[in-house]
């Protein structure tokens, strides 16, 4: 009675699991099918879900109108330069609060997240100037130290997160066989956090992958990036649903295979440390 009790909740978990993996993968799977239709049937109303003539002439007309290639390698400059920053700052940063904690860690870490609470808006204004003044605006470096900056709370707290699971005495063994700061931190720390690190990156790249507010405001031409080939199908005329789904589908295709491909990583890195 009790294993038929059990094998019908896990059934009905896995069902509501998988109900709630389709609700939010339907937006993209919509997205999509859209992307393969023509103008007027991406607008019929009722909408149409399958039964239509398949094209891939909006591609063609994407690829025609716009350089595709730049947008993606400016994303791949910009999310990946803003992640290895980060990690950079990040790592020491996380190490110091979790293994030499003083009475104002905690109060640092919930001042840190804090201001990811704070609107983009309320600080655009300063830093559109300050761009201007150090010749970064429409930059692929000014982007880099922006993202990494509104990220770097995110990163510090995951980081402080993994490390606090490291045991302590194995650090202290490594000073008493005579291991420097930097080796501590480089062979001892870093090795035995990589499922850590490496969900950190992964969730990092992705975030600054997907920002818009920032690469709309602070780009034009040379840095702009995939978010802003996306928005370059937004016209005064109105939107051209089928072409913007064909230009949302190409952006968006690189950080989903990356994602498909990486997920195990990223889900052993974000229950590293939890009870198994």
């Amino acid at each position: 009675m009790a294993r038929s009790v059990s094998s019908r909740r896990k059934l009905i978990n896995t069902g509501l699991a998988w109900a709630i993996g389709l609700l939010i993968f339907f937006p993209i799977l919509w997205t999509i099918l859209t992307s393969f239709k023509t103008e007027a049937q991406a607008i019929a109303s009722p909408p149409i879900f399958l039964a239509f003539d398949w094209t891939t002439e909006n591609y063609g007309i994407v690829m025609e109108r716009s350089d595709y290639g730049r947008f993606l390698m400016n994303s791949i400059i910009i999310a990946g330069g803003s992640t290895i920053l980060g990690l950079i700052i990040a790592v020491p940063a996380a190490w110091s609060m979790a293994f030499v904690p003083s009475h104002r860690t905690k109060n640092i870490l919930l001042w840190m997240l804090s201001t990811k609470m704070l609107p983009a808006v309320g600080v655009l204004y300063p830093i559109y100037l300050l761009f201007i003044q150090l010749g970064l605006l429409d930059s692929r470096a000014g982007l880099v130290v922006v993202m990494m900056l509104i990220n770097l709370p995110i990163i510090v707290w995951m980081l402080y997160t993994y490390f606090r699971e490291i045991p302590v005495e194995i650090l202290e063994a490594a000073r008493m066989d005579g291991a420097t700061l930097k080796e501590e931190v480089l062979y001892i720390l870093t090795p035995m956090a990589v499922p850590g690190i490496a969900s950190t990156m992964l969730l990092n790249f992705i975030l600054a992958w997907n920002e818009a507010f920032w690469t709309l405001n602070l780009t034009a031409v040379n840095a702009a990036p995939l978010t802003a080939f996306i928005a370059s199908y937004s016209s005064p005329e109105g939107l051209f649903f089928a072409k913007l789904s064909a230009a949302s589908t190409m952006a968006i295709a690189p950080i989903l295979i990356l994602g498909w491909f990486s997920q195990k990583q990223l889900v052993r890195g974000l229950t590293f440390g939890a009870v198994k």
